[in-house]
């Protein structure tokens, strides 16, 4: 039996629809990773979301109580190795970037402390502060990406989406992260430090202005 020749028009038909499925399949590919980036907050070096997240109920010396919050220090050679970081005896040149942390109780600004992941002449951690401007100093000497929750976890604060402090949302009193003035939906334990950020947390009333810029250049930052 002679065998049936195969359309030209119809492979070629073929040949094209199995190219669009292939690119489909790569866009997919492509806006999903995309997606899981965001979904880290913005994590682009490999470091995974559990990585920068925190588990604040096996830390020691975390305060759960109200606002004002001192660097708890006593405990945070202990912290540490739980936390994922690890003592310095100088500030790291890998990885060097500051963000600016504004924090509002009932539209109230309270005091970021300075000293926070500084143990006097000791040691100091990769995530700390000089002085009480608000300025976080990421300062590693390992690439990686840093998160908010481990900024608090050192400086010796209980944060989850809901609680900052002893300060926990309710029905009327919400507690919002804002950065760069935008709210920021995701979990703000995992939200990876970038260079210049601009993070205000608010809890309760708002103030009159979310802040969302900061004069980094006028302190050499």
């Amino acid at each position: 039996m002679r065998k049936k020749q195969r359309d030209p028009a119809a492979r070629e038909r073929t040949k094209r629809y199995g190219l669009y499925a292939l690119g489909a399949v790569i866009v997919i590919g492509v806006a999903a990773a995309l997606i899981a980036v965001f979904a880290m907050g913005g994590s682009s070096s490999g470091t995974s979301r559990s990585e920068l997240s925190v588990n604040f109920k096996g830390l020691p010396g975390i305060s759960h109580g109200p606002a004002p919050w001192q660097a708890e220090i006593d405990n945070l050679a202990q912290r540490l190795p739980l936390i994922g970081l690890k003592p310095l005896s100088t500030e790291g040149s890998v990885v060097h970037i500051h963000q600016h942390l504004v924090i509002f109780i009932n539209g109230k600004p309270t005091t970021v402390p300075q000293d926070i992941g500084i143990n006097d002449s000791q040691f100091l951690t990769e995530l700390h502060t000089h002085d009480t401007t608000g300025v976080i100093h990421v300062e590693s000497d390992t690439k990686r990406d840093y998160s908010l929750g481990e900024f608090f976890a050192v400086w010796g604060v209980y944060l989850s989406r809901k609680c900052i402090g002893g300060y926990c949302a309710k029905p009327g009193t919400p507690l919002k992260v804002y950065v760069d003035g935008q709210l920021h939906r995701g979990d703000p334990v995992t939200l990876v430090l970038k260079s210049h950020q601009v993070i205000a947390i608010v809890y309760g009333n708002p103030p009159k202005k979310i802040p969302s810029t900061y004069n980094f250049s006028a302190r050499g930052l």
